[in-house]
C-alpha cells in the first residue's frame, strides 16, 4: 500500500495529465482540474488520496475498498474523499467519461460549497457510487463537458462557476435518493459520536510499517476530542448502539485485513503498525474477532 497520494503525486503517476500551465493553486486557493477518461489508467493503486474526486465512469471495471469491491457494469458516478482508500481496475478496453479532482482548500473557499463535505455522497460510511439512468447520464455528461470548457476559459470568475457545477453534480446524484439530506446533528450526543467516527476513520489507512496507530483506545479518542471518556462512551453507545471499544476493534480488524491482502508486510510489521507490542497479542486479537489467524487470511489471498 502506497503513501497517501497528493495532487503532485497524481500528476507524476499520470504525466500525460500534468498541466503545463495550471499550477497547484490554480484556483487562487486550492486546486481543481477536469479530465476525460479515455486515457485513464487501467489500474490505479490502492491508496488514499488527499483530494476529492468525482468521476463519471463509462466502461466496465471494479472499485476495491478495504473490505469489499463493487462491480461497475454500467455508467456510474463515483464520489471519493481524502479519507477512504480505494483502487480501480478496468475490465473493458473502452473507457470514457470524465472526472474532476479538487482539494479541500478549493471547497473551503466558498461557504456554499463547504456543505459538499457533509454531503451523504462524500460522508464516511456512505455508498459513494450512483448509477444514473439514461436521462441523468445525459445531464451529468453535459455538466462535465461544461466544466472542461470552463477550465479553458479566461472568465475571471470561472472557479466560482466550477464550484457551482460541483454543487450541481452532487444534487443530480442525490435526486436518486430524494429522502437523503445533508448531515445535521440532532443533539450533542450525535455530534460527539459523529466526530469520534470521523476521527477513527482518519487514523487509516496505515501507509508504512514505520507508522504506528496513534489513537488506540477510548481514552485516547476522548483526549483528542476534548471530552470526558464517559461522555464519549455514552454518546457513541446511544447513537450507534455499539460501544466505543467495539468500533475501534472493528476498524482495526478491517485495516488488518486490508494490510494482509494488499501488502507484503510480515505479520510482525502489521501488528506493530496497528499498535500491538507483540505479534502474539495481535494474533489473539485477530482470532478473537474473526475466528481465523492472520496467516490464514494471507494464505487465502
Amino acid at each position: 500500500m502506497k503513501q497517501t497520494e497528493s495532487v503532485s503525486d497524481f500528476y507524476n503517476r499520470l504525466p500525460s495529465h500534468a498541466p503545463t500551465d495550471v499550477p497547484l493553486d490554480n484556483a487562487g486557493i486550492g486546486h481543481i482540474n477536469v479530465f476525460s477518461r479515455e486515457t485513464c489508467a487501467v489500474v490505479s493503486p490502492y491508496s488514499r488520496r488527499d483530494f476529492y474526486k468525482v468521476s463519471l465512469i463509462i466502461g466496465k471495471g471494479k472499485i476495491y475498498y478495504a473490505d469489499k469491491w463493487i462491480q461497475i457494469d454500467r455508467p456510474a458516478l463515483l464520489f471519493s474523499n481524502p479519507i477512504v482508500p480505494y483502487s480501480w481496475e478496468a475490465e473493458s478496453e473502452q473507457q470514457s467519461g470524465w472526472y474532476c479532482l479538487f482539494t479541500e482548500d478549493f471547497i473551503q473557499h466558498s461557504e456554499r460549497v463547504n456543505n459538499l463535505r457533509d454531503s451523504p455522497l462524500f460522508r464516511i460510511g456512505c455508498n459513494p457510487i450512483f448509477f444514473p439512468d439514461e436521462q441523468q447520464l445525459h445531464e451529468l455528461s453535459s455538466i462535465f463537458q461544461k466544466m472542461q470548457a470552463e477550465m479553458c476559459s479566461v472568465y475571471p470568475h470561472k472557479y466560482d462557476v466550477l464550484r457551482s457545477y460541483l454543487h450541481l453534480l452532487i444534487h443530480e446524484a442525490m435526486k436518486n435518493s430524494p429522502t437523503t439530506n445533508f448531515h445535521t446533528y440532532a443533539n450533542a450526543s450525535s455530534r460527539v459520536s459523529a466526530l469520534f467516527l470521523e476521527l477513527l476513520e482518519r487514523q487509516f489507512p496505515i501507509d508504512s510499517p514505520a507508522l504506528v496507530l496513534k489513537l488506540k483506545n477510548p481514552a485516547d479518542y476522548a483526549t483528542a476530542l476534548s471530552v470526558h471518556i464517559n461522555h464519549l462512551n455514552r454518546s457513541v453507545k446511544e447513537v450507534t448502539g455499539k460501544t466505543t471499544t467495539a468500533h475501534i476493534a472493528a476498524r482495526i480488524i478491517k485495516e488488518a485485513k486490508a494490510l494482509l491482502q494488499h501488502t507484503d508486510w510480515n505479520i510482525s510489521d502489521i501488528a506493530y503498525s496497528l499498535g500491538f507490542e507483540y505479534p502474539s497479542y495481535f494474533t489473539l486479537f485477530f482470532k478473537k474477532h474473526t475466528g481465523s489467524a492472520p496467516t490464514q487470511i494471507r494464505k487465502a489471498v
